[in-house]
């Protein structure tokens, strides 16, 4: 067995027998199921593109430290989009807005609604409550009462759909 088939291998193991725990280590640190969904798939990742894996003393411990700075990496991520809104520029606030600009936003917004009545109920509601109301997943999942699971699932069967419609439109 060769050397990235072995840590594929004990990555399994890890994940198997850890996983649970680190998503609730990550979820007490960002409050957030999902983002601790995340980051504990990017670690797993990491963890599989490790150059030298067999230098790694205890795998679990790793793992863990890992996710551990990629939590906080987040974190800090949050803190700065926080700290620092979005300002426009007063001048440009009360100017109205360019025709050619408001035609064309208003024919990309009948495109993706029309895209939207074209596919299933369930993906639609999915992909407008998350994508356009801005919940996160884990709340679109309650309401819905679907798994997290399926409902990142619709919403990316929406984003394709909706990414080939707006394709189709920019084809001359």
């Amino acid at each position: 067995m060769d050397t990235s088939t072995e840590q594929a291998a004990r990555v399994a193991a890890l994940f198997r027998e850890h996983n649970r725990a680190l998503i609730a280590f990550l979820q007490c640190r960002l409050n957030s199921f999902s983002d601790a969904q995340e980051i504990a798939q990017e670690a797993y990742v990491r963890m599989l593109t490790l150059e030298r894996p067999d230098e790694v003393v205890s795998q679990r411990a790793y793992l863990f430290r890992i996710a551990s700075n990629l939590a906080l990496d987040r974190l800090r991520m949050r803190k700065v989009r926080n700290d620092m809104p979005i300002e426009l520029p007063a001048d440009e606030l009360h100017l109205p807005p360019i025709p050619e600009r408001h035609v064309s936003t208003g024919e990309q917004w009948r495109e993706l609604r029309k895209a939207l009545r074209e596919l299933p109920a369930k993906t639609s509601q999915a992909f407008v409550m998350h994508v356009i109301e801005g919940r996160d997943f884990h709340i679109v999942a309650q309401v819905m009462k679907l798994s997290e699971r399926m409902v990142r699932y619709h919403v990316t069967n929406a984003l394709a759909h909706c990414r080939a419609r707006v394709d189709e439109m920019e084809i001359p």
